[in-house]
């Protein structure tokens, strides 16, 4: 390794902090400004408030917001560099413009690998410690609002109910449904609810209407009510969007495997959650050399030129990242290639602007 990449690589990882350090303060202020209200009419303590929510919401943040952090940090030394012509001397001194962006991507497979370890193994567990917290001190109650709702609880059964109330662990128009290896309905069961009972954790089935089916034999009974065990946890009901959040790598693969099984019509959610991770942290090239290429040029306007079309295109990649991310959710189109467009988009854009930055 040269002195020019020591000396590169020093500035990138050393911006990278500052503005971290610089930035977050700031956004914790204006977070803890808007729900201090809130968190003092829950009687929230200020022990939780700083190390159960706020000390697990930075890394979650800086998450979050890495892109445009990355960003700013490239804009903001490379162009300080520029106006200072230490780029248009290294240029001059025969460095090719390839071999200065080298320092800059070892700087960005560092922060890739320290991005995907937080995004699969640290964030996870921070977020358990923050949405429980937010549970309690936040957030209002949890209300389950599907309807409609479909499940396979084990290789031959299904399950249907019209809705389900979290706050008494009740399913409505509850049905169940047997079928045999060639696809034959065995057995089907219709009731007006379905209920958890906390005491002999089974669940409590109410004024229901069952078959049992043998090729042309039926049986029919019907009964006031009926327990039964079911490959089923009211927990399933009662999470928010944010609980794959949550999970770790193995988790969130163990989880999606087996949401694929019972037919989860939530699939796409947690199968977007698993592509962003993978997604986020090799943006960080991308972003990278796009902001090399874009303030490696000395111009009129200086920094503040550099740094303010820096945060539109950072704040814009965040922005198609959801949009997309949003479109494979409501429309069906592939997670894959949704969550990776944004990615695909801003590479071209910084092979443009690569081949045009000054050699």
């Amino acid at each position: 390794m040269k002195i020019i990449d020591a000396y590169i690589i020093k500035k990138f990882l050393g911006t990278f902090a500052f503005t971290i350090l610089l930035i977050i303060p700031i956004i914790i202020i204006f977070d803890l400004s808007e729900n201090l209200q809130t968190f003092i009419e829950r009687k929230a303590s200020v022990s939780a408030i700083f190390l159960d929510y706020y000390l697990n919401f930075v890394p979650f943040l800086i998450n979050q917001l890495s892109p445009i952090f990355i960003f700013i940090t490239v804009i903001f030394f490379t162009s300080k560099m520029a106006s200072n012509s230490e780029i248009v001397a290294i240029l001059a001194g025969g460095v090719s413009f390839k071999r200065l962006l080298r320092p800059y991507l070892i700087s960005a497979a560092i922060l890739t690998i320290i991005s995907f370890y937080l995004n699969n193994f640290v964030i996870p567990e921070a977020n358990k410690e923050r949405i429980a917290f937010e549970e309690v001190y936040r957030k209002n109650k949890f209300r389950n609002v599907d309807r409609d709702i479909h499940m396979q609880i084990d290789k031959e059964t299904f399950i249907y109910m019209s809705s389900y109330n979290a706050d008494i662990d009740m399913g409505i128009d509850f049905s169940i449904e047997n079928f045999n290896e060639e696809g034959e309905l065995t057995y089907k069961l219709i009731a007006d609810n379905v209920i958890w009972d906390t005491i002999t954790h089974k669940w409590h089935i109410g004024n229901y209407y069952e078959r049992h089916i043998n090729g042309l034999d039926e049986i029919v009974n019907t009964g006031a009510y009926k327990d039964t065990t079911l490959n089923l946890k009211p927990e399933e009901f009662k999470r928010r969007k944010s609980f794959v959040q949550t999970m770790g790598y193995k988790e969130l693969n163990d989880f999606i495997e087996e949401a694929v099984f019972k037919g989860s019509e939530k699939i796409t959610r947690y199968l977007v959650e698993r592509q962003t991770r993978f997604a986020y942290p090799f943006a960080t090239f991308i972003l990278t050399v796009i902001g090399v290429a874009m303030s490696s040029r000395k111009v009129r306007g200086g920094i503040g030129l550099h740094i303010g079309l820096g945060l539109l295109i950072s704040a814009s990649y965040i922005l198609f990242m959801q949009i997309f991310t949003s479109f494979a959710l409501t429309s069906g189109a592939s997670v894959l290639v949704a969550v990776w467009t944004p990615n695909i988009l801003y590479g071209l854009l910084a092979l443009y602007l690569l081949k045009i930055a000054p050699k």
